[in-house]
């Protein structure tokens, strides 16, 4: 077949020619057909990043935690009464903390600024110029009297405004809170004397707010921020020929058994399952191959309908193969409606649905590059 290198050596005395070693495979086989293929270019995308505002920090303080706490204090003592001579007490004042002090914490914010970076968006530059003509020039050829000049021009730039850390978040901490208050007391100056009664000592209760944690900080790091953007470059370049061996039945038309619904090109699943079977998995273990995919109808209806329903029937099964990654360039479709009727079921005959049937196909080939 046109474009098909088909190499069926039956070696009987008989040898392969130069050329034909020089233009096939390698090391052909015996029985075994070869296409031409053309490896395709391999490109990589890569993401690449910069930097649009540093790192920085803030603070969030804490405020103190207290809890209440009971305590059982001592306001008059125990004592005797003595029933003729009384006991004499005066009157003392005791001090006692009844809330701790903490340390109060201050915070300064980060502080950010704004710069100008400066970048060459030409760069500095000379030639040779010439001007016009001196006014007392005495020859007649204007362009003996002109002056050139070596002139240079600087560069041209821009500024592109950023943000910079002036000062990072910072705090201080200084004594805070904090209160005393006193309590009275009783205390014996003279005990009592003669017959003497004990008296019970007295009690009360009072309250302190006890500091359980104190004022803390907490820094959080507000991260860097950058701005990401995508790079193509190409891995492998293409282009280059090879040789691939190939089924010899595939160089012919095979037909692909998928039906599609009444005047319509849309693909079942069922067909799509036959499409991934057939040609998928064969365009994917064969990377460098093209298929070249023929959509046909029977002979009823008009003949521009047929021709144009079997364009995008073939066309379909392009289109569902490109959506699962195989390259355009790699297939041909083909529509040929009733133009290649394979038996005599033309316009004004009489078929069985049969016969019909046999004319409504969709065939594929191997094309070599």
């Amino acid at each position: 077949m046109k474009h098909i290198i088909l190499f069926i050596a039956i070696l009987f005395g008989f040898g392969i020619s130069a050329q034909a070693q020089k233009s096939g495979p390698a090391n052909p086989q015996p029985g075994k057909c070869y296409v031409s293929c053309e490896t395709e270019d391999v490109w990589e995308t890569t993401e690449e990043k910069m930097l649009v505002r540093p790192e920085y920090k803030t603070l969030k303080v804490i405020p103190a935690e207290y809890k209440n706490v009971d305590e059982k204090v001592l306001v008059k003592p125990a004592s005797k009464k003595f029933v003729y001579v009384p006991a004499t007490y005066k009157n003392v004042t005791e001090s006692y903390q009844a809330e701790d002090p903490y340390k109060k914490i201050t915070t300064t914010p980060a502080k950010l600024g704004s710069d100008t970076k400066t970048v060459v968006i030409q760069e500095a530059y000379n030639h040779m110029e010439w001007k016009s003509a001196y006014a007392d020039c005495q020859s007649k050829d204007p362009r003996d009297c002109r002056v050139y000049c070596y002139v240079e021009y600087p560069e041209q730039t821009t500024g592109i405004g950023i943000q910079t850390l002036t000062n990072d978040a910072s705090f201080s901490s200084a004594p805070a809170g904090g209160q005393t208050k006193t309590y009275a007391t009783q205390v014996e100056v003279t005990p009592a004397r003669y017959e003497t009664i004990d008296i019970p000592a007295e009690y009360i209760t009072i309250t302190k707010r006890v500091l359980v944690k104190d004022e803390t900080i907490v820094e959080t790091v507000v991260p860097a921020e950058y701005r990401t953007y995508e790079v193509t470059r190409l891995k492998q370049e293409g282009g280059l020929s090879e040789w691939v061996e190939i089924d010899c039945k595939l160089t012919d038309l095979n037909v692909l058994p998928i039906y599609y619904p009444l005047g319509s090109a849309r693909l079942t699943a069922e067909a799509r399952k036959v499409i991934d079977n057939k040609l998928f998995a064969l365009l994917k273990a064969k990377p460098g191959i093209r298929i070249e995919l023929n959509s046909h109808t029977d002979s009823r209806g008009s003949a521009s309908s047929n021709q144009d329903l079997s364009q995008r029937r073939a066309q379909s099964v392009v289109d569902y193969l490109v959506s699962k990654g195989i390259a355009k360039k790699r297939l041909v479709a083909n529509g040929y409606g009733e133009t290649k009727l394979k038996n005599g079921c033309v316009d004004g005959t009489e078929c069985s649905e049969d016969q019909h049937a046999q004319n409504r196909r969709t065939e594929f080939r191997v094309l070599p590059n």
